[in-house]
């Protein structure tokens, strides 16, 4: 999330009242989750085995709960709780904007779009030309859709990231200030759930095709002409390259990328990085000849045991 202006390093302190290491008029112009930060961004970190990786990240300002060296061209903002002071940012830079309308008066739609009956439009929401928005669609705030989508009833576009922190009195939430983007001839099925990013966007690539009844998480890439079938669920800041196929009831954990052209088979389990071009089956999922040549080990193994039985 870019700011309004470009801000210092004193005027973030203020905001929200903690010490700083770096020059009073160091350029603060936005904040970031430590998958998108640029230089200018404001990433914060609040945990040991994190620190490395937020002081050598894009960012230029870290938020973290520890005075410690600060590398050469950053700055640092102490402060004894960073995610509370991250969600104060959040606050500060884009609150909350409630809707009294069912289509938000700053909502933008374009020419041979279609709005079925009880379609939902939040604030700030763009959409292009000649798309088809049916019954029951709800677009959050800051949504944008390309040109020549069709979204059909009852999906939600731009809920809140599934993010919070475990403190003694109960789960605190992260707040999402980022966005969904969806890009030209994208559909998207009935029922299905897309997350905003924390404080970037979600993407959803030109050219998807998008089944019914699949979740998206936040900040998740997808890229384009890709095929998801209907019960995917792909968790928070996966990226999934160009023209990937995943069949039904594939999850996808949080954080991994799917290379370009694979083809996930259904009920698999995604839970590391998988390379392009190849197909993938099983929980956890992995290469489909060496999956299929496990499976016939496991079925030979009772010949094996009884063969053994009968040497002995």
């Amino acid at each position: 999330m870019k700011f309004d202006r470009n801000y210092t390093l004193d005027e973030i302190s203020q905001l929200i009242h903690c010490e700083y290491v770096g020059e009073n008029n160091f350029p603060v112009n936005g904040m970031n989750e430590i998958h998108v930060v640029e230089p200018g961004d404001i990433v914060f970190v609040d945990h040991p085995k994190y620190y490395d990786k937020a002081l050598e990240s894009a960012a230029t300002v870290i938020l973290i709960n520890k005075k410690v060296d600060c590398p050469e061209g950053k700055a640092l903002l102490i402060s004894d709780d960073p995610f509370r002071d991250f969600n104060k940012l959040s606050s500060h830079f884009k609150p909350f904007e409630s809707s009294k309308d069912a289509i938000a008066s700053t909502a933008k739609v374009g020419e041979g779009t279609i709005l079925q009956p009880n379609v939902v439009l939040g604030n700030h929401v763009t959409i292009g030309n000649n798309c088809i928005i049916h019954s029951n669609v709800v677009l959050y705030d800051h949504t944008v859709v390309g040109n020549n989508v069709i979204i059909h009833a009852g999906t939600i576009v731009g809920a809140d990231a599934f993010y919070f922190k475990n403190r003694p009195e109960g789960f605190d939430k992260l707040l999402s200030v980022g966005n969904v983007v969806i890009e030209d001839h994208v559909e998207i099925g009935a029922s299905c759930t897309i997350d905003k990013g924390v404080t970037g966007s979600t993407t959803i690539g030109t050219g998807t095709k998008i089944d019914n009844l699949i979740q998206v998480g936040h900040d998740t890439i997808v890229g384009k002409k890709c095929l998801i079938a209907s019960q995917t669920a792909i968790a928070g800041c996966a990226v999934i390259e160009d023209e990937v196929t995943i069949w039904g009831q594939v999850g996808v954990v949080s954080g991994v990328r799917i290379g370009k052209g694979a083809v996930i088979l259904a009920k698999a389990g995604v839970s590391k990085d998988l390379v392009g071009g190849k197909t993938y089956f099983g929980v956890p999922c992995e290469d489909i000849r060496k999956k299929f040549k496990e499976i016939a080990a496991i079925k030979a193994l009772p010949d094996i045991i009884k063969k053994v039985n009968n040497i002995s």
